[in-house]
């Protein structure tokens, strides 16, 4: 899920965290659409990205009921499809909207070992190499937001404590190893690619990345490649700010979205 377009008229100093946890979050569910209801509600111009366009549409409605003003827009993005990924950024750049924040918070939770359409494990696939590949995609449409609003921009990648049972090792090693396969080390493995994805995209271009909280308040402008639990900073494991890791992780996710 991510958002984009004018945040003018957004009271920052009132935001709080509250949201609940889902083991499937999107723009359509859990975290998603509680989200999407904040943000709406304090003025931001929504774009909901998912999978499911009718469902898209309800939650559309359902906070269009509660907040007649609220701008929310529904288009479809499927993270666990590359084509999918580039068809959906080139609509939003060819639309002409500026993007203030984007919000990564797909959690694809797969028991079964499956492979998406590009023949990567779907957990990886989905919940780290789709928003991986769409943050290259619109980095420059937040860069020229950024540069003609005056405005800082947010990257917000959702990730979990689940981190923690990502698999030991090279990353190469265990994505697409049905054999080894274990769904809560596969789940961890992303979510550790979330954490090491923000560190690194932090040290390549400065700059800033719980979701709303994230997005809107004040206190986190200028912070950057942390790993936030409950609104608060929270500690990371030493895997987890690897440097070396993350590079690898940044290397070895190039290689797999430049090549599809």
């Amino acid at each position: 899920m991510w958002a984009g377009g004018s945040i003018a008229g957004v009271q920052f100093e009132r935001i709080s965290c509250g949201l609940g946890n889902k083991s499937r979050s999107r723009a359509t569910s859990g975290i998603g659409v509680e989200t999407t209801r904040v943000l709406a509600l304090r003025g931001v111009h929504v774009i909901m990205a998912g999978r499911n366009i009718e469902k898209g549409i309800k939650v559309k409605e359902s906070i269009l009921e509660e907040t007649p003003d609220a701008k929310v827009d529904v288009m479809e993005l499927d993270l666990s499809s590359m084509d999918s990924v580039r068809n959906f950024a080139a609509k939003y750049i060819s639309s002409g909207l500026p993007l203030h924040i984007l919000i990564n918070n797909a959690g694809d939770f797969s028991r079964p070992f499956k492979l998406s359409k590009d023949n990567i494990e779907l957990q990886f696939a989905t919940n780290h190499l789709g928003h991986f590949l769409l943050t290259n995609l619109l980095l420059d449409a937040m860069k020229t937001t950024s540069y003609e609003r005056k405005i800082e921009g947010r990257i917000i990648s959702v990730s979990s404590d689940g981190y923690c049972f990502a698999y030991n090792g090279s990353l190469s090693d265990h994505i697409n190893n049905e054999s080894s396969y274990n769904h809560m080390s596969a789940f961890g493995l992303s979510k550790l690619a979330n954490i090491l994805h923000a560190n690194e995209l932090a040290r390549l271009l400065k700059v800033a990345a719980t979701t709303c909280y994230l997005a809107l308040n004040p206190k986190v402008k200028g912070v950057s490649g942390e790993y936030f639990s409950d609104c608060n900073l929270a500690k990371r494991s030493a895997r987890a700010k690897d440097q070396e890791l993350a590079k690898e992780l940044w290397e070895f996710s190039l290689s797999l979205t430049s090549s599809k």
